[in-house]
């Protein structure tokens, strides 16, 4: 039976036969002591990721594209109750072992190739945490010049394409991340606890808002849809609800995989699954609801579609934006560093135990996250959408289809946790490497490669059949992947 590591942060020592380059106090299973979250707190970390600028945004891009409301909402409802299943199943081992998502991926990508898989996790998690942060950043510059009356608008600087105050709104926001990443996983589930309910509320005034302002509901929800009979995209609904259901399910492919680093703290199965199903895909409807509601209403109200909430707040003007923008802006700090910091501090740790804690790795996350100029990737509906989520959902689904065939299929739920920890253990073999996960991690990449090239404009015209395995990408990755894994480990077996 493997021993429990004391995972006191003050103890530094690795402990007896374990490798230094494996091991640090932040990766270290947890003990009983650590697992303080019940499924309340669960219920609140998820509702407190769901309701932000970018969940709005997906069901709001989907009624940009073309569909009506209810369309919306089914499909955001639809891939997340498919994305729960993975979540609860790779949740499960961090909550049987304590252990974070990068050293879970040791068993099927070996003690050194999981680094492969963790960086790449944790390098969509970067591109998260500058959207959310650029997202948080821009309602703050609204604030400012709702109050100035536009004083801190000015003309573009050389090579951002942003101005001066938007530039260091985005700095000021992302500098309140740092605050939390110094005080660690304890002081983000606090923020998270506290949020939730204010974050609900805050959408229901929206709404209600948005209400008042359409005449009802019935106007609001009166823009049709433009694939029906003699509409403007008649025929092309298929298309366009398959690649958003694989967008959907692609939105929380991140959290899918590094569950296990929020689950290890979990006081039992039954915490982390009902916490989970109670959290995520009732109250992610809901927001839906909300975002393609007001949404709709802009166009009764402003004779346009309004997307983009922290737009919307700039069209409301008055003083009472202050507080709506302040909300937003909370919500976005709940989600980024639940979502976006967490994961990728673990993965960054993972790559040099010794010399990477979880708060360095946290900073090195919130450098990255400045460096790739997120306001780049929000410019149109279609290309966050279809180009980033489904591109990211395309490296990030083979990753789960193999720790679900790994741990849940071939090794029946148990691993050797102590052999985590150890080059020359059992999952050491090739010198650390483990050439099944890694084949089957890059062959499931590659069905879904030409459709990304493609779609994000890299290459012309590819074949169809690659633009239609394309809109399955997160599916087609998981399955190949996953099959794959099986097929060559237990032939290496």
């Amino acid at each position: 039976m493997s021993k429990e590591v004391d995972n006191n942060k003050n103890t530094t020592t690795v402990p007896v036969g374990y490798d230094a380059d494996l091991w640090n106090p932040d990766l270290a299973p947890t003990t009983q002591a650590n697992r303080t979250w019940n499924w309340l707190h669960f219920s609140a970390l998820w509702i407190a990721m769901v309701v932000c600028v970018p969940t709005y945004m997906l069901a709001a891009g989907l009624v940009s594209e073309g569909m009506a409301w209810w369309q919306a909402i089914i499909t955001v409802l639809l891939g997340n109750l498919i994305v729960l299943v993975p979540m609860i199943m790779i949740g499960h081992a961090g909550t049987k072992y304590g252990v974070p998502f990068p050293v879970l991926l040791r068993s099927a990508f070996g003690t050194k190739g999981a680094k492969i898989p963790a960086l790449a996790r944790g390098l969509v998690a970067c591109g998260w945490f500058g959207i959310q942060t650029w997202v948080g950043g821009s309602a703050i510059y609204v604030i400012l010049n709702s109050v100035s009356n536009n004083a801190f608008v000015g003309s573009p600087l050389p090579f951002l394409a942003i101005d001066l105050a938007q530039t260091l709104c985005f700095l000021g926001f992302w500098a309140l991340h740092l605050v939390f990443i110094r005080f660690g996983t304890e002081s983000i589930r606090w923020l998270e606890s506290y949020a939730a309910p204010f974050l609900i509320l805050m959408g229901l005034a929206l709404l209600y808002w948005a209400y008042n302002k359409a005449g009802g509901f019935g106007a609001m929800l009166s823009t049709p849809s433009q694939f029906g009979v003699g509409a403007a995209k008649e025929g092309q609904f298929a298309t366009t609800f398959i690649a958003g259901l694989t967008a959907m399910v692609g939105f929380w492919a991140t959290m899918a995989l590094n569950i296990p680093d929020f689950t290890r703290f979990a006081k039992s199965q039954k915490d982390q699954m009902i916490g989970q199903a109670v959290g995520l895909p009732i109250p992610m409807a809901l927001f839906a609801f909300i975002g393609v509601a007001v949404t709709s209403a802009t166009v009764t109200i402003y004779g346009e579609a309004i997307w983009d909430p922290v737009q919307l707040a700039g069209r409301m003007g008055g003083y009472g934006i202050i507080f709506a923008l302040a909300a937003l802006a909370l919500a976005t700090l709940t989600t980024n560093l639940a979502a976006n910091v967490v994961a990728p501090a673990y993965g960054f740790s993972n790559l040099s135990p010794s010399k990477i804690s979880f708060k360095l790795g946290g900073y090195i996350t919130a450098g990255i996250g400045v460096a790739i100029f997120p306001w780049k990737l929000l410019e149109t509906a279609g290309g966050y959408l279809f180009t980033w989520l489904i591109g990211y959902s395309a490296l990030l689904g083979p990753i789960a289809g193999i720790l679900i065939a790994d741990y849940l299929l071939l090794r029946k739920g148990k691993i050797n946790v102590d052999d985590l920890f150890r080059h020359k253990g059992e999952y050491g073999a090739n010198n650390g490497w483990n050439y099944a996960g890694l084949t089957a991690l890059v062959v499931g990449i590659l069905p879904n490669l030409p459709g990304f090239l493609s779609a994000a404009g890299i290459v012309g015209s590819v074949p169809e059949i690659f633009n239609t395995l394309y809109n399955y990408a997160w599916f087609v990755g998981l399955f190949v992947a996953g099959a794959l894994y099986l097929l060559l480990a237990k032939k290496g077996q």
